[in-house]
C-alpha cells in the first residue's frame, strides 16, 4: 500500500513540471492510452488503432502527424502491455517516438478499479535537408545543427474508473524536465475526467473535461458527445463537440463499421490569428478490437 501511495504522489509531483511543445490528437477521448500509459482496456483481448492528423490544412509546412497504438490485456495477471508510435512532421523537421508500456489494474471493489502505468520511449529528431533554403547551401556549416538526434524518455500515469466515470492523471516525457539532452519532446501533463451514461436507451450522453499543461501554457478542454444505439448495436454512431481554451473548437464523429472496426473523424478550427490561410485541421482514426475468447469450462486446469 505504501508503494501505491508513493507512485500516485510521484505522478502528482510531475504535474508541476513544464515543457515547451505538445503533440497530441483530438480523439484521445475515445482512447486515452494515447495520453496515459495507465489507460487499461480490459473489455477486449487486444485493441489496435491508427490515426492520421493534418493540422492547419492549406499552410505549407504545417504539422502532419501519424499515430499508432496496440494494447493487450491479460485477465489472470490484471496486466496490460502496450506499444505506441508516432511521427510528427513540421516543415523540414521530423520527430518520432516509439514506446512500450506496462500497466497494472488494482481492483478496489466491485465497481472501481485503479490502473497504474509506466512507459519508456525512444525518441528521434531528424531533418529533411533537401527542404532547407540555406543562405549558403554549399557551406557545410549551414547544416551542422541538423544532425540526427535521439534519446530516451519516460511517461507515468494513473486512472480510477468504473463503468461510467474515469478520472485520470498523466505526465509525458518526464526526463525532459530534468535533462537538456532529453528535450526532443517536452514534458506535458494531463488531468482529466469523463462521464459516460451507459444505458440501453436510443441515445446516451457523455461529458469530458481536461486540464493540459506544457511550458507556461495551461489549456482547458471540454467536450460533450451523444452516443446512438441502433438495432441493439451499442454506440452505432456518435457525434460530439469540444472547446479548447485559446480559441480552438471542433467536432468529432464516430461510427461502428462492424462489430470490431470503428471509424472516427475530427475537425477543429482556430478562430485566432492562425485562422488566416487555412481551412482547419482534420483527423481520422481507425480502431480494431479483438474479442476475448470464451473461457473453457471443460478444459483441464
Amino acid at each position: 500500500m505504501n508503494r501505491l501511495l508513493f507512485f500516485i504522489l510521484l505522478i502528482c509531483t510531475f504535474q508541476l513540471t513544464s515543457g515547451q511543445s505538445n503533440t497530441r490528437m483530438n480523439n484521445y477521448w475515445d482512447n486515452t492510452y494515447y495520453i496515459n500509459p495507465a489507460a487499461v482496456n480490459s473489455k477486449y483481448a487486444a485493441v489496435v488503432s491508427v490515426v492520421a492528423r493534418k493540422q492547419w490544412f492549406g499552410v505549407d509546412g504545417a504539422p502532419t502527424t501519424f499515430f499508432a497504438s496496440g494494447t493487450t490485456y491479460i485477465d489472470n495477471l490484471q496486466t496490460q502491455f502496450g506499444v505506441k508510435a508516432f511521427a510528427d512532421e513540421i516543415g523540414y523537421t521530423r520527430v518520432s517516438n516509439f514506446s512500450l508500456s506496462y500497466a497494472y489494474s488494482v481492483i478496489l471493489n466491485s465497481d472501481y478499479r485503479l490502473n497504474l502505468g509506466v512507459a519508456g520511449s525512444y525518441q528521434n529528431l531528424s531533418y529533411n535537408q533537401d527542404e532547407v533554403d540555406a543562405l549558403t547551401p554549399d557551406d557545410p556549416a549551414s547544416f551542422t545543427r541538423m544532425n540526427k538526434t535521439s534519446n530516451y524518455n519516460c511517461d507515468l500515469g494513473a486512472e480510477i474508473k468504473n463503468k461510467t466515470l474515469t478520472l485520470g492523471i498523466s505526465a509525458q516525457n518526464i526526463f525532459s524536465s530534468f535533462f537538456d539532452e532529453n528535450k526532443l519532446q517536452n514534458n506535458t501533463n494531463f488531468l482529466y475526467a469523463k462521464y459516460r451514461k451507459m444505458t440501453k436507451e436510443p441515445v446516451n450522453v457523455g461529458f469530458g473535461a481536461a486540464a493540459i499543461q506544457y511550458n507556461s501554457i495551461l489549456q482547458m478542454e471540454f467536450n460533450i458527445t451523444s452516443y446512438f444505439n441502433y438495432n441493439k448495436v451499442p454506440d452505432f454512431f456518435q457525434a460530439g463537440l469540444f472547446y479548447r481554451t485559446r480559441t480552438e473548437m471542433g467536432g468529432i464523429l464516430g461510427m461502428n463499421l462492424n462489430d470490431a472496426l470503428h471509424l472516427y473523424y475530427s475537425y477543429d478550427f482556430n478562430v485566432a490569428g492562425i485562422r488566416r490561410g487555412n481551412t482547419g485541421s482534420h483527423e481520422i482514426m481507425l480502431v480494431y478490437t479483438f474479442e476475448k475468447s470464451p473461457r473453457c469450462t471443460t478444459c483441464e486446469q
